[in-house]
């Protein structure tokens, strides 16, 4: 096989694309990596995740976190004169955290000994590609896309990375704003609305459904809207944006909610209301990939209309989460690989959100339950009857169970409180061994440990709880 003949190429280097890679050449297959230069004369390595989303958002939502713990430190006895929050500080380390993981995948990328290319590819057909700066050609039996996908904006929110910025811009800024509105209350937007109420920014939510984080179960929600009132964070429900206005001094927006015309104006606004595929100038056409709603469309082994070329990751459109795309990637290569795998499941997959109270969730909403005609029992036990939550002067919200009235089985998980990213996972890994609210419940769990509101949550499915 000459030099630039591969049996395994991959656009795009973010957690899809990566993992893909190294988990393709772990199998044995001669494999390359197309990701172009950031800049910095390392690729853009981990994607959008590890250098404007995931990854610099956390470090920065960790800075929130101190701040608020620093303005609440009389009741735990800590006094502090003249403190000041360096913001462009807190920007620089999250800056200085994505380059040292960056440099991270790109060690790893040389240790399983994959042919890095830093440039664009362009399919010319099922199996060549082109490299745009070099103006080489690529070779490979199978193809795996991972180009990504990019903010969307909205006809009348035009982004212009100034006044109406992204959550990229919001990841550079310079200087606080004294007051921004977000318009979107997905995950980003609640992380983002978070860290600014946290730094003291003025901050407003608009949301054109009914609440915030629309997609997770009405009472995690519910939650999350009362805790951000208490806090200051304002919101607007059912909101739809129809005119803006940028001068000078920032941007005026108007909106409707029921029928009712009001406006709004901000140093800046942060546009968060999903995302597109990074399907332009791929040469799509060129190998008869088909578009589902503007992504690739794949089956469940991540083969497109193309056997021979697979896709992954956020270009996809199944579930726009970094795990996702990595679970994805692995599948793709063993695909490639002859390997079995397991197709995904991507109601059972963990879904996370990181502003304070953190929101974890998993499985199905009480409602979606009710409509696949589940008869269901839910249960909900919270964080103040958890010794570990009170102790450390953090027990807001709850665990939320719902299962199986008949069987037992545990369709869907819903917390929100103090570190309950961390805590899914025991949760998702019980629904993989398909286990029941039973087995939950009989474990025994540490004390004292945050984890004690699953299994008192799980006991409360049948009226067993001890501490409620």
């Amino acid at each position: 096989m000459s030099e630039n003949n591969f049996d395994v190429t991959v656009l795009g280097g973010g957690p899809g694309g990566y993992v893909a890679a190294i988990r393709a050449a772990q199998l044995g297959l001669k494999t390359a990596l197309v990701e172009k230069d950031d800049g910095s004369g390392i690729a853009g390595l981990g994607g959008v995740c590890l250098n404007w989303g995931c990854i610099p958002s956390k470090s920065l939502l960790k800075n929130a976190e101190l701040v608020n713990q620093v303005n609440d430190s009389e009741k735990w006895g800590i006094s502090f004169d003249n403190v000041t929050f360096d913001f462009p500080k807190a920007i620089a380390r999250s800056r200085d955290v994505s380059k040292q993981l960056t440099q991270g995948i790109e060690y790893l990328i040389k240790k399983n000994k994959i042919q890095l290319y830093k440039d664009e590819g362009l399919l010319e057909s099922g199996t060549e590609i082109s490299l745009k700066s070099s103006g080489d050609r690529v070779s490979s039996k199978n193809i795996i896309l991972a180009t990504g996908a990019r903010p969307r904006s909205l006809p009348n929110l035009e982004i212009d990375q100034k006044t109406i910025i992204t959550s990229r811009e919001a990841l550079e800024l310079d200087a606080l704003p004294k007051g921004i509105g977000i318009v979107g209350a997905g995950a980003i937007g609640v992380e983002f609305a978070y860290l600014f109420n946290a730094y003291g920014v003025e901050v407003t939510i608009f949301e054109v459904q009914d609440h915030l984080v629309p997609n997770e179960d009405v009472s995690i929600s519910e939650e999350l809207e009362r805790v951000f009132k208490s806090r200051g964070i304002g919101f607007e429900l059912g909101a739809k944006v129809s005119k803006t206005e940028v001068d000078g001094g920032g941007v005026k927006v108007e909106y409707e909610v029921n029928g009712e015309q009001k406006s709004y104006s901000a140093e800046k606004i942060l546009l968060a209301v999903g995302v597109q595929a990074n399907t332009d100038n791929l040469g799509l056409e060129n190998a008869n990939i088909e578009l589902d709603n503007g992504f690739i469309k794949i089956n469940e082994s991540m083969q497109t209309s193309a056997p021979n070329i697979f896709a992954v990751g956020d270009v996809t459109g199944k579930l726009m989460l970094a795990h996702v795309a990595s679970t994805q990637g692995v599948i793709a290569a063993e695909t490639i690989g002859g390997t079995e795998s397991s197709p995904i499941n991507y109601t059972d997959m963990p879904r996370c959100t990181y502003c304070q109270p953190q929101i974890a969730s998993i499985g199905l909403t009480e409602r979606q339950a009710k409509e696949e005609g589940h008869n269901i029992k839910t249960s909900q036990f919270p964080f103040k009857a958890v010794g570990k939550a009170i102790s450390i002067g953090d027990s807001e919200g709850f665990v939320k169970m719902i299962a199986d009235q008949d069987s037992g089985e545990l369709l869907g998980a819903h917390m929100i409180g103090p570190e309950v990213t961390e805590m899914i996972a025991e949760v998702g890994l019980l629904k993989y061994l398909e286990g029941t609210d039973i087995e939950i419940a009989e474990l025994t769990h540490a004390h004292p440990t945050l984890s004690e509101a699953i299994k008192e949550a799980a006991l409360s499915l049948n009226n067993g709880a001890i501490h409620m």
